[in-house]
């Protein structure tokens, strides 16, 4: 009897992580794998189980839910009676909670997906957790992989833990324009208007890019707690009519089709979802030289990658881009010759449905196996 996947992941907003284990839920429910989801109730990754028919349980959890122990009875009997024997999950909070309730209803593997490039804290109660429950880890990238014993080196065996590229829908990607045509430039950015994401930073750019006379826009896909403020900076620089916050859009690969290059400024990625739909769509991208974002965009020949904070050579660099066209349709070609040879997400699926339920992690589950034997 084929044993039973769980896909934990409680978070109220939709990015990567969500985005991921949306996709490989939906993708193992297509192919007839016994899977189900843990979900915050009303949350998008909720409406986007739902609509897809994928069966899953709205659960609501704080940061201090892993302390009530009525939760952890109702998981662990969740577990039990669908016969779980793999859970993946996606946050620490999740892991505090899910992984206890897992480790008590006898789940075989239990994996922690880290999706995040920051250091995990070498607290008491972290160490008994990769001790005694977790018995994999799934990083997004090399970079997320460093940052997990970085402040510990003996928090998690290196051995146990495997680096799995987000995978990219390229047939989403496949009737992109190369280039927008228009006689001003255009310029993409999406992501949560959030500390994180750096979008002041970008803005700055903006204003540097307008004081050296280049015609451009600059769109703005997100929404978060800093709009009102981006808004009161946007109108400072008197960039109304450059800088255009268009608040969420569910059809993110229509907006890439229609700008000309990429820009991210985030501040920490754990994998950079939109670098590579941007190349995807023969988009050249610039990036800050932060975390996974080299592991994506390879300097020079996809797009440029920034040292940190170096926002005049960031906006000389879309200068160049905006004033040689062979340049952008070059680094655009590249860019999508490099997310199907390292980021296509059929190929991933490929190994994602192989035996043992998880061909990716095979290497990994010799030494679960080992464990147990």
């Amino acid at each position: 009897m084929q044993k039973k996947i769980c896909f934990f992941n409680t978070t109220k907003v939709w990015g990567g992580g969500e985005k991921w284990h949306f996709d490989v839920s939906k993708y193992l429910t297509e192919k007839g794998y016994d899977i189900f989801v843990v979900c915050r109730k009303n949350s998008e990754l909720h409406k986007k189980l739902q609509n897809a028919g994928i069966r899953h349980y709205p659960l609501n959890i704080g940061n201090l839910s892993y302390l009530n122990p009525l939760k952890i009875v109702y998981l662990k009997k969740i577990f039990e009676k669908e016969g779980v024997r793999t859970i993946i999950m996606n946050l620490s909070s999740d892991v505090k909670l899910a992984a206890h309730a897992a480790k008590r209803a006898g789940v075989k593997r239990i994996i922690y997906r880290r999706g995040s490039a920051i250091p995990l804290k070498n607290t008491f109660y972290n160490r008994y957790i990769f001790k005694n429950w977790v018995t994999e880890i799934l990083a997004n990238s090399e970079a997320t992989k460093k940052t997990i014993n970085q402040n510990n080196p003996n928090l998690f065996p290196e051995n146990k833990i495997t680096v799995i590229y987000n995978g990219i829908n390229l047939d989403a990607f496949a009737d992109c324009e190369k280039q927008t045509g228009n006689k001003k430039i255009i310029l993409g950015n999406v992501g949560r208007l959030e500390k994180q994401k750096g979008h002041s930073k970008l803005i700055d750019i903006a204003k540097i890019l307008y004081d050296n006379g280049l015609e451009f826009e600059l769109r703005i896909v997100g929404t978060g707690s800093l709009q009102e403020e981006l808004s009161t900076q946007i109108k400072k620089y008197e960039l109304e009519d450059y800088v255009i916050l268009e608040g969420f859009r569910e059809d993110v690969n229509n907006f890439i089709k229609g700008i000309d290059i990429f820009l991210l400024i985030s501040l920490w990625e754990g994998f950079g979802y939109v670098l590579a739909e941007a190349m995807a769509c023969y988009k050249p991208v610039i990036a800050f030289d932060i975390s996974s974002n080299p592991e994506l965009v390879e300097d020079d020949k996809t797009g440029y990658i920034i040292p940190m904070n170096d926002l005049t050579l960031f906006a000389k660099k879309i200068q160049i881009l905006a004033e040689n066209k062979d340049l952008r349709i070059m680094f655009g070609y590249n860019g999508r010759k490099r997310t199907e040879r390292y980021f296509n997400i059929k190929k991933s699926f490929e190994r994602i449905s192989r035996p043992l339920l998880l061909k990716y992690v095979s290497k990994i589950h010799r030494y679960v196996v080992n464990r147990e034997e």
